[in-house]
């Protein structure tokens, strides 16, 4: 991980999720369509969903939450809650990788315009969140999807330790 390990605190929270961001990247890197394989069945669960999941919180959380804009999820809604997953298709790997950097650069410039992690913001489900919270909350999110990622990598081509 490139990351500091010491310094303030928006430093290194801003670090953190930088490098669990890299290792999504890391994770599916050289696959293309193979990223929507499924891990078993039932499961829905892919490379490509996982991208298109991570996209969807990352919009969620810094531009309806944080930002306060009336956006909706790119590949879930309320009539397909996990379409971000059932709907990952190998045709669509270029789109969800735009997506995905597109929210992860507004993310980005928000926490680097913010004036400090104090910032609040409204969500449905947990109430008033700081900047603070959601910067902890993306790290995990990344971090136990990237566990998913390390097992979905080696089922496709044997790959570890990316």
């Amino acid at each position: 991980m490139a990351g500091p390990t010491t310094g303030d605190e928006r430093a290194l929270l801003v670090g953190m999720l930088a490098d669990q961001r890299v290792t999504l990247e890391m994770k599916c890197a050289g696959l293309g369509p193979s990223l929507a394989l499924r891990s078993v069945e039932p499961s829905s669960l892919s490379l490509l969903g996982l991208v298109r999941h991570l996209a969807d919180v990352e919009r969620r959380w810094f531009r309806r939450v944080l930002a306060g804009w009336d956006v909706l999820p790119r590949f879930s809604s309320e009539a397909e809650p996990d379409g971000d997953f059932d709907g990952a298709r190998g045709d669509g790997v270029d789109e969800a990788w735009a997506a995905w950097r597109e929210e992860v650069a507004f993310a980005e410039g928000f926490v680097r315009d913010a004036p400090d992690l104090d910032v609040e913001g409204v969500d449905g489900w947990r109430g008033v969140v700081s900047l603070r919270w959601v910067l902890v909350h993306m790290i995990e999110e990344y971090a136990r999807h990237n566990g998913h990622a390390d097992l979905l990598r080696e089922r496709i081509d044997g790959a570890v330790g990316l």
